[in-house]
């Protein structure tokens, strides 16, 4: 169900991707120098170039804010982990040689 999801949303945003790219094939100057009439800094890219490079880092930065919010699941899991592969190899020994603890510790 998962993958055919992604193929419904991604395949038409892929698309629609690839149609822009091939509409904005035009070569434009992006001007870095917004202050002089004869810009010095300057670079020259499709349109198209500009518009995947403007998404970049919106796509990076909601992915590091996404990976920083799960760090908290990721510590219990990772404990959870550590936690179960330690039950495991307690319940593999021998059963002579796992402490008991003494009934002292038990009182009602």
């Amino acid at each position: 169900m998962r993958r055919l999801f992604r193929w419904l949303v991604g395949l038409p945003i892929a698309i629609v991707a690839v149609a822009f790219a091939i509409a904005n094939r035009q070569w434009i100057t992006v001007s870095l120098d917004p202050l002089s009439a004869i810009p010095r800094a300057s670079i020259d890219m499709p349109l198209w170039a500009l518009f995947f490079a403007g998404i970049l880092p919106g796509l990076l930065v909601g992915w590091g804010a996404c990976w920083l919010s799960q760090g908290k699941w990721r510590r219990h899991a990772k404990e959870a982990r550590r936690e179960l592969a330690r039950q495991s190899s307690m319940s593999q020994q021998p059963s002579s040689s796992r402490e008991v603890a003494p009934m002292a510790e038990f009182q009602p």
